[in-house]
């Protein structure tokens, strides 16, 4: 091989690494943007009702890019059922009790209890998946629980962080988890594409029911922060962030989501702030640090 074509080569590689990480926090910094919306949403709608009508939606767009590229749709039950476990959990559970929490739940603090998945999922890894808890994952969940106990404590005597919201976000997540679980149990599993339109259309059905027992018949006021929080959910997290996620995928560059996972507690408090007016302690620097040092050595395990 050539000098020239060498180096030729180590720049292709180099772009592609740096494309892909570019990738990587894009898609980390899109999933954190989605508690400031979200935090709207929930504030100024029925949550239960709203997020029925984002996943309705957003998954009906998903399915019908999924058709358009003519990728397989699932046609028997077994893998619909599946589905539905799917979106019940990483969708309908996950969310509906998030929503209902962030009515008083900072989003801040909401971010904050959501990155902290990846930390419970390397918890239960070894009696549910046999992936084995080294020392470094335990350190890890340790710094990443005590700096959310940390964040909490920085606004206790507050509405931003009342124990039964954080209980409820704090379930949601344990549902999100199951289903990343029960995800990675499934053998046969669809096109990503399909999988994602598939579950968050049986997430909106899942919630309609629900909806109508605790809120009673839809009612909104279609406020302009309201119609673009719910625009902006529908487009550029359900289904923007999940195309994004399909060329992470095609492209073998999962991995670096995990890696840089440990930013979304950062963002998300950065952006409350900015866009939403909350407050930032001192405290929540050392908690971030704290939090994202644990997200690393359990990622990176």
């Amino acid at each position: 091989m050539s000098e020239a074509t060498a180096q030729g080569r180590g720049r292709s590689v180099a772009a592609h690494g740096a494309l892909g990480a570019a990738a990587a926090v894009l898609y980390v910094f899109l999933w954190a943007t989605a508690f400031v919306p979200s935090r709207v949403l929930a504030r100024d709608t029925p949550p239960l009702w709203i997020l029925t009508i984002r996943f309705t939606i957003a998954g009906a767009i998903l399915l019908l890019i999924a058709g358009a590229l003519r990728l397989p749709i699932p046609r028997d039950g077994r893998s619909w059922l599946r589905l539905f476990a799917l979106g019940l959990g990483g969708n309908a559970i996950y969310l509906g009790l998030n929503y209902l929490a962030l009515k008083h739940l900072s989003a801040g603090m909401g971010s904050i209890i959501a990155s902290t998945n990846p930390l419970i999922l390397a918890l239960l890894a070894p009696w549910l998946l046999r992936e084995p808890l080294t020392l470094r994952k335990v350190t890890g969940l340790v710094l990443g629980f005590g700096g959310v106990v940390l964040a909490m404590h920085a606004r206790a005597g507050t509405q931003s962080a009342r124990l039964q919201d954080v209980l409820l976000a704090a379930t949601g997540v344990l549902a999100f988890v199951f289903s990343n679980i029960l995800y990675k149990r499934m053998v046969d599993r669809p096109h990503p594409l399909v999988l994602n339109g598939a579950q968050l259309l049986c997430a909106g059905i899942a919630l309609v029911l629900p909806a109508l027992a605790l809120e009673g018949a839809p009612h909104f006021v279609w406020t302009p922060p309201v119609v673009w929080s719910l625009a902006y959910l529908i487009v550029v997290i359900s289904v923007g962030a999940s195309m994004l996620w399909f060329w992470i995928l095609q492209h073998g560059e999962a991995s670096r989501v995990s890696a840089y996972f440990f930013l979304t507690p950062a963002f998300g408090l950065l952006l409350a702030a900015a866009l939403l007016g909350e407050q930032l302690t001192p405290t929540d620097g050392v908690a971030l640090l704290i939090i994202a040092t644990g997200l690393w050595l359990a990622a990176r395990s």
